[in-house]
């Protein structure tokens, strides 16, 4: 009596199984690179502004300026990236000192704040 050999091989069953397995593993590391590209540009854009606005607090140093209290906006950009400074001059209880704050914002959307930074200057 002869007996009916299996052939040596896969089951459809198996390979749509480790299709799905392998199709799920490559629809996590895409998720994954997008993700990790989104990162990168916020983190350029929050380098970026950290830039301006230290030039300008640089700038008031290097320059032994004194700012008058009030609030000023400029540009600033920075590479490719259109960015506005907000400098505001606030008085403070030694007359001598003048805390001024730069804030940096994305001109593309005005209302998000992506930096700001704060230094007290002396009147020398």
């Amino acid at each position: 009596m002869m007996r009916a050999r299996l052939a040596p091989g896969f089951t459809l069953l198996e390979v749509l199984v480790a299709l799905v397995i392998v199709g799920t593993a490559l629809g996590a590391s895409l998720r994954a690179v997008g993700s990790l590209t989104a990162n990168s540009n916020g983190l350029r854009a929050a380098m970026m502004a950290t830039w301006s606005a230290e030039n300008r607090l640089v700038q008031i140093r290097l320059e032994h300026e004194f700012p008058g209290v009030g609030k000023r906006s400029f540009e600033c950009p920075q590479g490719d990236l259109k960015l506005v400074c907000q400098e505001e001059v606030l008085s403070s209880p030694n007359p001598r000192l003048r805390r001024v704050e730069v804030s940096v914002f994305d001109m593309a959307d005005p209302q998000r704040r992506i930096i700001k930074l704060v230094q007290l200057v002396l009147n020398e």
